[in-house]
């Protein structure tokens, strides 16, 4: 491979790890051709991406920012990014190797930070994060709401005690 060749390939790497803030180091396990296409269409049709690296180049596109991944970037790689939603991506990789046990999550990096082997059970573990802002939002809003039903329960009652007094003088 042509020297202008590598650097280009290294430029690439680097902004796709500055872009996406969550990455997954994957080894793909001398994985069929038919299966890393299914794979690919499965992480484009849930808004990630997968690319298939050379760890040297791909140590280069790291540099000095993640020296804890140094020992993982061995055999046959590859890198599965997102901008979004780290935990759903891992969720995905982890469901997609449980089918076919053709994958093996070595390491990543989530928001920016370096993820071991052994935390990437835990990152399945947790809920998405649209459905953790759903509960942030409902554990927010869930005193107002009963303080609103406390203000109103006097008035309900107030309001059945004068129909109850309505139909006995009608009685």
């Amino acid at each position: 491979m042509k020297k202008e060749t590598k650097h280009k390939i290294v430029k690439e790497l680097e902004e796709s790890l500055q872009q996406n803030h969550t990455w997954y180091l994957v080894d793909y396990k001398q994985m069929p051709v038919w299966k890393m296409v299914e794979l690919r269409k499965l992480l484009k049709r849930n808004n990630f991406r997968l690319k298939v690296i050379k760890n040297r180049l791909a140590l280069k596109a790291i540099g000095q920012r993640f020296p804890e991944l140094k020992p993982y970037f061995q055999k046959n790689n590859a890198l599965a990014f997102t901008d979004s939603d780290p935990i759903a991506l891992a969720k995905l990789l982890q469901d997609f190797s449980d089918r076919g046990k053709v994958l093996e999550i070595k390491a990543g990096v989530v928001e920016g930070h370096y993820l071991a082997p052994e935390m990437f059970s835990e990152i399945i573990k947790l809920n998405s994060k649209m459905d953790l802002i759903g509960r942030i939002g409902y554990l927010m809003s869930y005193p107002l709401s009963q303080f609103l039903r406390t203000l109103q329960t006097p008035l309900v009652n107030m309001g059945r005690l004068l129909s109850v007094l309505k139909d006995k003088r009608e009685s």
